[in-house]
């Protein structure tokens, strides 16, 4: 299961509904080996693409570095879909290589800039995709 606090669930909303219509796609980094999601970040889909979600390999590094230096490791993987319901396609799972981490899909197909999001949770390990209940907290 996938516990989130409403500020983080509402920060992924808000940046796929910002980046609507193209895919939106972040981390959120926590303390090492406890699984808990503290840090918001945001990336730039270096795609820029309606169908498709890349991390600028730059970006990425930078941000593997920073999360080294921080005791950090990526808890929740974040992307969008903007015309399919959230759930991973065969490239999100062939790309899906943090067995740790939860993958959080957020549809912002049919809806209007209000909502409602379709927000799901995934484990992908080894190319199989398990979905998880997810507890938003205060």
């Amino acid at each position: 299961m996938l516990t989130i606090s409403e500020t983080l669930y509402d920060q992924i909303v808000e940046h796929a509904r910002k980046d609507h219509p193209d895919e939106a796609c972040g981390v959120i980094a926590g303390p090492v080996g406890e699984g808990r999601p503290e840090r918001f970040i945001p990336m730039l889909n270096a795609a820029r693409s309606p169908t498709f979600y890349e991390f600028d390999s730059g970006d990425l590094l930078k941000l593997y570095r920073e999360m080294d230096d921080r005791d950090e490791e990526p808890v929740v993987i974040y992307h969008s879909h903007t015309a399919t319901e959230a759930y991973p396609s065969r490239t999100d799972i062939s790309y899906a290589n943090e067995p740790g981490a939860h993958y959080v899909l957020v549809s912002t197909a049919d809806t209007d800039d209000a909502g409602p999001f379709q927000f799901r949770s995934f484990r992908i390990v080894d190319g199989e995709v398990t979905e998880e209940e997810v507890e938003v907290t205060d």
